[in-house]
């Protein structure tokens, strides 16, 4: 196997690990979020919403459940499996969680040592599903 080859395997073993990992954390979260949208089960107070745009936590639950968490499941089995549109997935999914934290903050502010941890999860997200984008339109191929 050449190095570009297997180069070009690191990247993909390492996004989809990092995908897995972000999947991990936000389907149960958006689980608990849904299930009960007090936010209570997650240690939130309705307070915290005040002045935003949400009446409880089921609609960030939601999109935590599905986005940050199905599709970030999805996208760590394309990148693992190294799929033709892995790159482009993992550039779109950590510009979703980098939206997520930011508009998270701007609304509620930071609250947690988890938002930007997040944040730079998205970053490396983005930089390493551009690094396999490029890898693969090179022609290592899925």
């Amino acid at each position: 196997m050449g190095e570009k080859m297997r180069q070009g395997r690191g990247l993909s073993i390492a996004l989809g690990l990092l995908q897995i990992f972000i999947g991990i954390g936000g389907v149960p979260a958006g689980l608990i979020f849904i299930t009960d949208p007090s936010g209570s089960g997650m240690g939130f107070s309705p307070e915290l919403l005040e002045g935003t745009p949400f009446p409880n936590y089921l609609l960030p639950g939601v999109f935590l459940f599905a986005v940050n968490g199905v599709a970030s499941l999805v996208g760590g089995v394309l990148s693992l499996a190294r799929q033709r549109y892995a790159g482009a997935v993992a550039m779109a999914l950590g510009a979703l969680l980098i939206g997520w934290i930011v508009v998270q903050v701007a609304l509620i502010g930071l609250v947690s040592w988890l938002q930007p941890v997040y944040f730079g999860l998205g970053v490396v997200e983005v930089v390493l599903g551009w690094l396999v984008w490029r890898k693969t339109a090179a022609g290592w191929g899925a």
